[in-house]
């Protein structure tokens, strides 16, 4: 088998992008992939094009050696763009191997370690009322997670110590009025600085958050080795990261509990994969970031199902409510999980002609500034 062409899939799916990638083979298999930079399709788009030029007439079981003819083909190796579109490409990949085979990708991986993958939705609210009354509305659809972000306190505007004030006040309130058997995941979304920082993960600790989440920016790992020595709550961390050499700092040092993998930004399944092998050495459960598509979705439960060190996926809506006509079979939701398949491949099917209708539409990042007028992390 030998794969015959790539095609790009940049769609509009209502308040946002999402990018796909279709690879068609000569045996009439196809496989589906998803990149994860938001903002930036058009220069994955590019990229994947480019790569595309190396990739027709190879076998497509090849993910390894392919993985890293396109990481390192160039001479320099991979970024955040070329992870992207490395993730798509390679998915895809993954989900041909598993039609042709007749399997389901977690078999490919190991096969099943659970039947099913608890998940959290994404929540939020204008005010702290409105942020309970989310939270309670995912409670009694039967989420045992709930998930917001660091709060901004005026329009287009983050003043941290303020924010984390009101943070605060958000947590208390869920507690005191959803109890104690909710999961709380907070995002600080790189949003703070390291004094801001630790002083929102001391004074929430008291509310048991099963993870507060990036609470410092990304570019580099090294800050966690100061920052763990202040707080004593679990730390999710890496959706930013693009591939297991960024993991490597915080993830051997052991300055995390939960392994944010993005598997449409890391390199896709064979990446990810390794992440999670790795973690498992250290006791640190994964948590894949997944604010994405279907894809995106059945690529993180797949990893999950075959992995034995898992915490949550992150899952911001159920299936079908997405582009649902562009993937007219999904995955399965129910109270809170999303449950393994037995369909071969990534368990989801792409409509082509559906995509036609759902054209890319020019958007931007939204923006954050300080009360000073200073740029911050949105």
């Amino acid at each position: 088998m030998k794969i015959t062409q790539i095609k790009t899939f940049p769609l509009w799916g209502g308040g946002r992008n999402f990018f796909f990638v279709k690879i068609e083979t000569d045996a009439g298999i196809y496989g589906i992939g998803e990149s994860g930079i938001t903002w930036q399709e058009r220069a994955v788009e590019e990229t994947v094009i480019r790569l595309s030029e190396w990739l027709v007439g190879e076998d497509p079981f090849r993910t390894e050696h392919l993985w890293q003819l396109m990481f390192r083909g160039a001479f320099f190796p991979g970024g955040r763009v070329l992870g992207a579109a490395i993730s798509a490409i390679d998915i895809a990949l993954w989900d041909i191997k598993g039609k042709a085979l007749d399997q389901p990708v977690y078999n490919l991986l190991g096969g099943k370690c659970r039947d099913k993958v608890v998940c959290y939705p994404h929540n939020g609210g204008r005010t702290v009322d409105d942020l309970v009354d989310s939270c309670k509305r995912t409670m009694d659809e039967g989420w045992k997670f709930a998930r917001w972000g660091q709060p901004e306190t005026g329009q287009g505007i983050l003043e941290p110590s303020e924010s984390t004030r009101i943070a605060v006040k958000q947590f208390e309130a869920i507690r005191h009025k959803l109890g104690d058997e909710l999961e709380l995941c907070f995002d600080v979304h790189t949003r703070l600085d390291p004094p801001d920082a630790i002083r929102l993960c001391r004074e929430v600790e008291a509310f048991r958050p099963f993870f507060i989440e990036d609470p410092l920016r990304a570019e580099s790992g090294e800050a966690y080795e100061a920052f763990a020595r202040h707080v004593h709550v679990p730390l999710a961390i890496g959706e930013q990261w693009s591939n297991k050499w960024e993991f490597q700092r915080v993830l051997e040092r052991d300055l995390m509990h939960y392994a944010r993998i993005d598997l449409c930004n890391v390199g896709g399944i064979t990446e990810a994969n390794k992440i999670a092998d790795w973690c498992e050495t250290h006791f640190i459960n994964i948590a894949p970031h997944n604010p994405l598509g279907p894809v995106s979705a059945a690529a993180g439960l797949h990893l999950c199902i075959a992995s034995p060190n898992v915490g949550v996926l992150e899952l911001p809506r159920k299936p079908g409510n997405i582009l649902a006509d562009v993937f007219p079979r999904n995955l399965t939701f129910e109270d809170g999980y999303l449950l393994a398949s037995d369909a071969p491949g990534l368990g989801v099917e792409f409509n082509e002609e559906a995509a036609a209708n759902h054209p890319y539409r020019a958007s931007s990042s939204p923006r954050l500034s300080r009360l000073d007028g200073s740029f911050t992390n949105w």
